[in-house]
């Protein structure tokens, strides 16, 4: 294969038996193919259309979508064009099992739950490596430098370690390519933001083995509360040597710098105070704090190498360092002093935050009777330091009691709180180590079974140095976990399938007796269907699953100021998605989830409650249409629905968030080398709130955003 051809797009075979007879009399088995694009771990290429064919999330290595025992999604890059997705939030806003944005308008980190479990700060990775919150540092992804999205539902912890219940996102970085690609492009949207952005790859010198990459981004704008920026600047270099097939490597890097808005809570009337009291005045709920800002500074480098021993071995390694100074304060809501009188908190953070991640793959193909296998080795180590302090003061009676922080709720003035640096309640270091060894096996046995079985034996040690106490703390995890799952690929395109898979999430801390917390432990059980029509190109899946997650920290009813390790949540549902593309141009996603969560032990008198921001149902619909060839070509549209239903703003349910439903639309029309767009989100500029919680009031989700952008090639 040459260099074009294995940046690009691959063929991948699927085996799907079907009877024939052989030359002797007998029955034999005819295997057709079936080409799908393939998206390998060192050859990724760019996505056409709506349908994926290959993950190498679910696996670490590159293996069809049909053929992995669990649900993936994958959001292509051409779905975030045609949505023009501006965040990754946005950009899993049709993918099933996935709520966005449910701290609405937070700009600090990307924000979703999977399967109703908060993964959005501890779930992300990038190139198949680690890219969590730590502290409040969020190393937040921008859309335009990825190359596809892919999610993978269910506790993942054989593969990618300790890990979130609900799943988690890989993002596939832009990659160099082999054929000469150039655009850039200026947009104009609503609260008067200005974005240009280019993408520029392709050969570098005339030997055919040097490619590169430079994408970049300038946004200068503002979100949908007064005082709130939305800026960042973004400029990604990459650089690809192949000097043969067997062999690749990308280096990898970028820096972003962000001037954002954390979220904004507001009081509410009938939850925070009473509907007889005068409301604050319609300016208070638009208005970010003049004090509040949230200033990130990241910067990564890394490199994905991959070498082809020999027919059977294939050795990986995939490296990455990251740093991110934050400069964060906020001033929010905090209470009620009275029925009239407003608290406000005043919160800060000053710190920088390192991550360093290195993953060892060594990958055998064998033959072990009437079995092909593919074995993966490896060894994966990730170093995260976050070093810095935090202060906090508010006006409650019960704790800062500071009445520079207290307003009155029916005349707030911003100007007149005499607002200072916060006292530190936090300065220190902390230092997570979380080392694995693990293994996993996928063997075809015959023409249709494909068994999948991991291992991973993990070591994690967390220090904490604490500069205000001068006590300084460590604990150590060793978990063992696994999963096994089986495929059946019939001959009609079905593969019906079952996986069993285990996580853990490690608890910092002690009880009572001063025993360190064990890691929670998840264990999922998941059923489900795949298919691949061969009449036109598309992917269906529906799933079944049920998720364990124990070993919950909850209130030790004897001593109400530590935990006990009783808790228990158990969240099971339904999941159905399909993604096609249809020959006349029409392309589209459709999702439906239902998600039956339920807390199952407690302490806290919450038994039986449905946990606090999970939705019972949610549904969204995207379809593009895009002109064929005549009097309108290059004109395409689309239009989507979103919904998601109500859920609670607490664990004890008390506060109810309603529904709703949000409508996206687009318009595009190319001509030549230009073309031009118009995005909306939330079309008809619906009102709701994302969520509420007690003692806090509620966040607004977004407002409708207008986009008009113009796209050169060259």
């Amino acid at each position: 294969m040459g260099a074009i051809e294995q940046m690009g797009r691959a063929a991948a075979i699927i085996l799907l038996p079907s009877a024939a007879m052989a030359q002797d009399g007998t029955t034999a088995i005819q295997l057709p193919t079936i080409e799908v694009e393939a998206i390998g771990s060192s050859d990724v290429g760019p996505d056409i259309g709506y349908v994926a064919g290959n993950t190498t999330t679910g696996s670490k290595t590159d293996t069809p979508i049909d053929l992995i025992p669990q649900s993936v999604s994958v959001v292509t890059e051409q779905e975030m064009v045609d949505r023009d997705v501006e965040e990754l939030e946005n950009a899993l806003g049709y993918t099933a099992g996935v709520t966005p944005s449910i701290w609405g308008t937070d700009e600090r980190f990307d924000s979703f739950l999977i399967r109703g479990f908060d993964v959005g700060p501890y779930g992300i990775y990038r190139d198949g490596l680690a890219q969590k919150v730590i502290g409040f540092s969020g190393f937040r992804i921008e859309p335009y430098g990825a190359q596809r999205v892919e999610v993978l539902r269910g506790p993942a912890g054989t593969l990618y370690g300790e890990n979130n219940p609900g799943g988690l996102v890989n993002i596939v970085t832009k990659r160099p390519q082999f054929e000469t690609f150039r655009e850039a492009a200026i947009s104009y949207g609503s609260f008067d933001t200005l974005e240009a952005k280019f993408d520029l790859t392709g050969p570098l010198g005339d030997g055919g083995t040097l490619a590169y990459r430079l994408t970049g981004l300038f946004r200068d704008g503002n979100g949908q509360l007064e005082n709130s920026p939305n800026d960042r600047v973004y400029i990604a270099p990459a650089l690809t040597w192949q000097p043969d097939d067997a062999t690749s490597l990308t280096i990898l890097a970028n820096i972003q710098n962000d001037e954002m808005s954390p979220a904004f809570n507001f009081p509410v009337a009938g939850m925070d105070f009473p509907d007889d009291v005068t409301p604050p005045p319609a300016w208070f709920d638009n208005t970010m704090p003049p004090w509040s800002r949230y200033h990130a500074n990241i910067a990564q480098a890394g490199y994905l190498f991959s070498h082809e021993i020999d027919e059977n071995w294939t050795i990986r390694q995939n490296v990455r360092y990251s740093r991110q100074k934050t400069d964060y304060r906020d001033l929010y809501f905090a209470g009620m002093v009275d029925a009239t009188t407003m608290a406000m908190s005043a919160f800060t953070v000053n710190e920088t935050a390192e991550v360093f991640a290195a993953d060892n793959q060594a990958q055998y193909e064998f033959e072990l009777g009437a079995s092909q296998n593919t074995l993966l080795l490896g060894a994966d180590y990730n170093l995260s330091t976050v070093d810095g302090d935090m202060g906090y003061d508010d006006g409650l009676p019960d704790s800062g009691n500071n009445p520079n922080l207290q307003m009155p709720l029916a005349d707030p003035n911003y100007d007149d709180l005499v607002i200072a640096d916060p006292p530190p309640f936090q300065d220190g270091k902390q230092t997570i180590e979380q080392a694995g060894l693990y293994l996993q096996n996928q063997s075809q046995i015959g023409a249709r079974t494909h068994v999948t079985l991991g291992l991973r034996q993990a070591f994690i040690d967390n220090r904490n140095e604490d500069r205000l106490s001068g006590v300084n703390t460590s604990q150590r995890d060793n978990p063992f976990i696994w999963n096994l799952g089986v495929n059946y690929a019939l001959d009609n395109g079905l593969t019906p399938y079952a996986g069993y898979s285990t996580g853990f999430v490690t608890n910092i801390g002690t009880n009572a007796e001063g025993d360190l917390y064990q890691p929670s432990e998840s264990e999922q059980m998941e059923i489900g269907l795949k298919f691949r029509p061969s009449n036109f190109d598309g992917f269906f899946t529906a799933a079944l699953f049920n998720i364990t997650n124990s070993n919950v920290l909850t209130t030790d009813p004897e001593n109400p100021n530590f935990s006990v390790q009783t808790g228990e949540v158990r969240h099971r549902g339904l999941e159905l998605e399909g993604n096609f593309d249809l020959g006349d141009g029409l392309s589209g996603v459709a999702t439906y989830t239902y998600i039956d969560a339920e807390i199952t032990a407690n302490n806290d008198g919450y038994v039986g409650n449905r946990p606090s921001l999970v939705p019972e149902h949610q549904a969204s619909v995207w379809a593009n249409y895009a002109m064929p060839e005549g009097r309108f070509e290059g004109l395409s549209f689309g239009a989507g629905l979103r919904y998601v239903g109500q859920t609670f703003g607490d664990d004890s349910n008390l506060i109810t968030v309603p529904s709703y439903t949000l409508a996206d639309a687009a318009i595009r029309y190319a001509r030549g080398r230009l073309e031009g767009s118009i995005n909306a989100t939330n079309l008809f500029d619906k009102s709701y709130y994302a969520t509420c919680y007690a003692g806090g009031g509620c966040i607004a989700g977004d407002e409708r955003v207008i986009t008009a952008m113009l796209t050169a090639r060259f």
